[in-house]
C-alpha cells in the first residue's frame, strides 16, 4: 500500500508543479528554466508573489545558492511576462501549498516505508533498496510469496507483458523487470545488464 501511494503521490505531484509552472509562468515565464526543482519554485513563488517583490525578498533559505538567487531577482526585473491579478495569484499560491505539502507527506512516507522495509526485508533491502524492493514484495503479493518464486521469475516480475508478447510473436523475451531499477544493474554496462540482473535475481 505504501509503495502504490508513493507512486501515486509522485504523478500527483508531478501533474501539479507542471500545473503551477504553467500558471506561473504567464507572470514570469523566466522563472521555470532558472529553477528546476519543483519544491523550489513552488516555496519561491509564496514567497515574493507578484515578481516585483522578487528584489525585496530574501530566498537564502530556500536556494542556498547566492548565483541563483542573483539570477533570478536580476531576471525578476526584465521578464517578459504578463501582469496577473490578486485573485490569480491566490490560486497559484494555494496551488504551490498542495504542491510542498504533497512533497512533505511524501518524504515522511518513504521515511516510513524505509523503517518498515528494514524490519520486514533487511537483505532484500540491501540487496535492491527499499523502492525496488517494496514492489517486488508488492508485485509478489507477499513475501514469502517472493521469497517462494523461482530466479528466473523474480527476474522478470512486473515485465510479464512483454513476456507473453515474446513467446507470442517468438521474439526474445526480456531480461528484466522490475529488477532493472536496482541500483547494482544501473552500474552494470549496458551489455552486462542482463547478465547481472540475473546473478542479482
Amino acid at each position: 500500500q505504501a509503495i502504490g501511494l508513493l507512486d501515486d503521490l509522485d504523478k500527483e505531484i508531478n501533474i501539479y508543479a507542471m500545473r503551477v509552472r504553467e500558471w506561473y509562468g504567464w507572470h514570469f515565464p523566466e522563472m521555470a528554466k532558472i529553477l528546476n526543482d519543483n519544491m523550489f519554485y513552488a516555496r519561491c513563488v509564496l514567497r515574493m508573489g507578484m515578481r516585483i517583490n522578487c528584489k525585496n525578498c530574501d530566498f537564502s533559505d530556500i536556494l542556498a545558492d547566492e548565483v541563483v538567487e542573483s539570477t533570478l531577482k536580476k531576471t525578476a526585473e526584465t521578464s517578459m511576462g504578463t501582469e496577473i491579478s490578486e485573485m490569480d495569484l491566490m490560486n497559484i499560491k494555494s496551488l504551490c501549498e498542495q504542491v510542498i505539502s504533497l512533497s512533505e507527506y511524501r518524504l515522511q512516507l518513504f521515511e516510513y516505508l524505509k523503517n518498515r522495509m528494514a524490519a520486514i526485508a533487511p537483505n532484500l533491502t540491501l540487496m535492491v533498496g527499499e523502492l525496488v524492493g517494496a514492489r517486488l514484495i508488492a508485485h509478489s503479493g507477499s513475501l514469502i510469496n517472493l521469497a517462494k518464486h523461482p530466479a528466473s521469475t523474480i527476474q522478470i516480475l512486473g515485465a510479464e507483458k512483454a513476456l507473453f508478447r515474446a513467446l507470442k510473436t517468438k521474439t526474445d523475451t526480456p531480461k528484466y523487470g522490475l529488477i532493472y531499477h536496482a541500483s547494482l544493474i544501473g552500474q552494470a554496462a549496458p551489455k552486462n545488464k542482463g547478465k547481472i540482473s540475473r546473478v542479482l535475481a
